[in-house]
C-alpha cells in the first residue's frame, strides 16, 4: 500500500517556516540545499533555473518555458535537469498559508554515481522531451527531503549525511518514470546528454558568436540533428538560448556590479547599445535602466 504523503507534506512545512522565518530565501548549510517562503503571489520574474529538484510543501508556482508551462504545486515536484532561461512566479500564497519551497541543487557527477550502482530502469530515448518536467511527490521523498532539512541543526553531521540523503532524494527521483530525461542526459553517448554539452558550451562562451557548424562540432551530430534535439530540450534554438544568457548576464552585470547597460551589454557580446536596450525591454518588460531599479527597490515596482 502506498503511504499516504500527507503526513509527510506538513511536517516537511513546518521544518520550513521553522528555518526560514519570514525571509523570502535562504540558503542552508547543507551544499545546494535553498528554501523559499512567500505570503502572497508574486509578479512574473525573469532568471536561469539550474539543474534541480524543487518541492513544494505549501502553495503553488508556475514556470514557462518557452510555449510550455509547468504548474508545481504540494502534489508534484519541479525536476530541472539542465540550466534553462524560464519566467516563473507563485501563483498560490497567503499571509496565512504562505508558498514554501525547498530546492536542490543537482551535482551532476553525484547523478551519474547513482546511476552506475545500478538497480534503475533502462533507458528509453524520449525524443521530444524537455529538460524541466513535473514529477509525483511521494511520502518517501518528502520525508528524505525532511532529514535534510534537519541537518540544519545539526552541521557536525552535514559531511557525512548530507551526501548519503541527496544521493537518496535522486535514487528516488531517478528510479521513477519522471526521473527518465535526468537519465538520459546524466548518461554519456546518448542525443540528451551530448545536447546537454551543447547547452554547457554555450552557457560557458555566450559573449563569443554563435557559429553552428562549431556547436555540431562539440555535440558530434549534423546541424539539423543539433537544431531539432536542442530545441526538444530546452523549448528554444541555441540563438534564443544564447541571448537569454545574454540578457540574463548583463541584468546581474548592472544590478550587483553597478555596471551601466551599455557596458553590460558590450561584456556580453552585443555589438548595439540599441539593440541591447530593444531586446532588453522586449524580454524583461521595462528599459534595463527602470528595470534595476525596480529590483534594486521592489516597493517601487
Amino acid at each position: 500500500m502506498t503511504p499516504d504523503p500527507e503526513p509527510a507534506r506538513r511536517q516537511l512545512a513546518a521544518k520550513v517556516a521553522s528555518l526560514i522565518g519570514t525571509a523570502e530565501s535562504m540558503l542552508l548549510a547543507v551544499p545546494g540545499l535553498t528554501i523559499y517562503r512567500h505570503a502572497a503571489p508574486t509578479e512574473a520574474y525573469s532568471s536561469t533555473y539550474q539543474p534541480s529538484i524543487a518541492l513544494v510543501a505549501q502553495g503553488r508556482k508556475q514556470v514557462d518555458l518557452g510555449q510550455a508551462r509547468f504548474v508545481y504545486d504540494e502534489s508534484h515536484f519541479l525536476l530541472t535537469s539542465l540550466d534553462l532561461p524560464v519566467t516563473s512566479r507563485v501563483i498560490q500564497a497567503s499571509a496565512g498559508r504562505p508558498y514554501l519551497c525547498v530546492r536542490l541543487a543537482l551535482d551532476m557527477p553525484m547523478v551519474r554515481e547513482v546511476l552506475a550502482q545500478g538497480g534503475l530502469p533502462a533507458i528509453v530515448e524520449q525524443t521530444g522531451a524537455l529538460a524541466m518536467t513535473l514529477g509525483r511527490t511521494t511520502a518517501p521523498l518528502l520525508d528524505a527531503f525532511g532529514r535534510l532539512l534537519d541537518l540544519q541543526q545539526a552541521p557536525g553531521d552535514i559531511a557525512f549525511l548530507g551526501d548519503l540523503l541527496a544521493r537518496e532524494i535522486i535514487y528516488r527521483v531517478l528510479q521513477s518514470a519522471d526521473g527518465a530525461r535526468l537519465r538520459a542526459i546524466a548518461t554519456l553517448g546518448e542525443h540528451g546528454q551530448r545536447t546537454a554539452a551543447v547547452v554547457e558550451w554555450i552557457k560557458q562562451h555566450y559573449a563569443r558568436p554563435l557559429r553552428l557548424d562549431e556547436l555540431a562540432g562539440v555535440a558530434a551530430m549534423g546541424q539539423s540533428t543539433l537544431h531539432r534535439h536542442f530545441r526538444a530540450l530546452t523549448a528554444m534554438t541555441p540563438l534564443q538560448y544564447q541571448k537569454q544568457l545574454r540578457l540574463h548576464g548583463a541584468r546581474r552585470l548592472m544590478l550587483t556590479e553597478g555596471w551601466d547597460a551599455s557596458s553590460a551589454a558590450f561584456e556580453v557580446g552585443y555589438e548595439s547599445a540599441s539593440q541591447f536596450n530593444r531586446e532588453y525591454s522586449r524580454f524583461f518588460g521595462r528599459s534595463p535602466m527602470r528595470d534595476v531599479k525596480a529590483l534594486r527597490r521592489p516597493e517601487d515596482g
